[in-house]
């Protein structure tokens, strides 16, 4: 590896940095210092630049990309030298704000910190955003036309969208941002490092583990999906699994047992009942006068239930929505629900759908999938993950490597954590990356669904970082260290 010095101010204009440029495979990966895209503390010294790497590094065209980062150092005049190097999930995440959110933490203490904006993302140039899709399933919602119809009519006209701006859609994969994420650390000449990533880029961070194990010092991972967990083979009964764990607490801790009584068996028996039905309702959007009368049916009631596991806040509220949307009390629920779709819009980002193609419809098994709804008839036809088989067979990308579907052995120090009411990444895939990753550790926390958080996980987060192979105890009755 050739490096060449260059010099970069300071953008708060303060200091001078030597950052590097490199050639990594006969092409040159450099640095742009760039205005940070997200308000930051002014008290703490940071840098905003972009990482500049080829759009598709098989095909050698010479066409790159900007990936915007910051680094936010440390006050500590003895700080050590491992950084924390976060990166959102989704696959489609936005990781910058990040970097707004850690000067509140003590894990800015004694390190610093770099978020890094992965390729196709929001503030990533370009990013694999258009209206589209979300434009194509508003339509179907307004003039009650098949959803699943109008979702691949957006698909084609937002692939056509994309490719029109010369955006070559093969790049956009787990493959291609790992070697982004291996060119930063070698281009900013960092030899240690730690590794923070929660759902999809918990997987994203042991792909890069397995990529180049010698830069890194541990992994901060908060309900994974490893690379090599067939998510839509499992998903559907991931969800199940979290709603039995919620109809158990119904059962156990509720004292109305003649509303919340026999909660599951009502449950599966209304959403079996209902397969094939078709409901209406009188809504108009908010700021129009358009009065529309639309049509729901079983999926959009999965996926008010579905939407409502993804805020810890909401979990307790589950066993009210759940007797609402079976005793035909609809109406508020579905309102709100039609409110998200036609105000923020709906569908996947075209980098989710890049991803989700390449990592997972490439390998997994639709006869599986086929399988799982037998044993959930409540969910045939229902599409738990945006992104399926029928949409990537419109957006046409190429597979991953094999590699990176493998799992790999690690004796690397790493923290697991996830919420026992993960509806998405069940705790199991804690329990099977420490099955490879024997120096790993993992807390689970009973109350939390998917992505957990507070004071608690922060605390626990720095102890890791001082001492990775310290055993952490637990941090009250409801979180399990083990």
């Amino acid at each position: 590896m050739r490096i060449v010095v260059i010099l970069l101010g300071a953008l708060t204009g303060t200091n001078i940095l030597a950052w590097g440029q490199t050639h990594r495979g006969g092409t040159l990966r450099r640095i742009e210092p760039c205005a940070c895209q997200v308000q930051l503390d002014s008290s703490f010294h940071s840098r905003c630049a972009y990482l500049i790497v080829p759009e598709n590094r098989k095909k050698n065209n010479g066409k790159s990309i900007k990936l915007p980062f910051i680094l936010v150092e440390s006050k500590n005049p003895k700080k050590r030298k491992d950084p924390l190097l976060y990166s959102a999930g989704g696959p489609g995440g936005s990781s910058l704000g990040g970097a707004a959110d850690i000067t509140r933490h003590e894990l800015i203490r004694d390190r610093d910190y770099i978020a890094f904006e992965q390729r196709g993302t929001h503030f990533a140039v370009p990013n694999l955003w258009s209206e589209e899709l979300s434009d194509a399933i508003k339509e179907s919602y307004r003039k009650n036309l098949n959803k699943d119809s109008m979702v691949l009519v957006g698909v084609r006209r937002y692939k056509k969208a994309l490719e029109s701006r010369g955006i070559d859609l093969s790049g956009y994969n787990t493959d291609e941002t790992v070697e982004d994420l291996d060119d930063l650390l070698a281009t900013l000449r960092i030899d240690s490092v730690n590794l923070s990533g929660g759902s999809y880029s918990g997987g994203l961070m042991l792909a890069l583990l397995q990529k180049d194990p010698g830069r890194i010092r541990s992994l901060i991972l908060n309900s994974p999906l490893p690379t090599f967990v067939r998510i839509d083979e499992e998903e559907p009964a991931n969800f199940n699994e979290a709603l039995d764990i919620l109809f158990h607490h119904i059962e156990t801790d509720s004292a109305d047992q003649d509303r919340y009584g026999q909660l599951k068996e009502r449950f599966r028996q209304y959403f079996t009942s209902i397969g094939g039905k078709t409901f209406s309702i009188g809504y108009r959007p908010k700021g129009s006068s358009d009065s529309l009368r639309i049509q729901y049916t079983r999926n959009d009631l999965l996926q008010i239930v579905e939407d409502a596991f993804g805020n810890a806040s909401r979990l307790k509220d589950m066993a009210s929505l759940i007797l609402d949307l079976i005793s035909n009390r609809q109406e508020g629920h579905v309102k709100s629900y039609l409110d998200g779709i036609f105000e923020d819009g709906d569908g996947p980002s075209g980098m989710r759908i890049s991803v989700y193609c390449s990592d997972q419809s490439a390998y997994h098994s639709e006869a599986v999938l086929h399988e799982v709804y037998q044993v959930y008839p409540w969910m045939q036809g229902y599409h738990i993950n945006d992104v399926y088989r029928e949409i990537c067979d419109c957006w046409q990308v190429p597979p991953i490597s094999p590699r990176t579907k493998q799992p790999f052995y690690s004796d690397k120090p790493a923290l697991l954590a996830d919420g026992q009411m993960d509806n998405a990444c069940r705790p199991l895939y804690i329990d099977l990356i420490h099955h490879y990753m024997p120096n790993s550790q993992r807390l689970l926390f009973i109350h939390f669904p998917h992505m957990v958080g507070g004071k608690e996980w922060h605390d626990d987060m720095v102890k890791f970082l001082n001492n990775p192979y310290q055993k952490i105890a637990s941090g009250g009755p409801d979180i399990i260290a083990y």
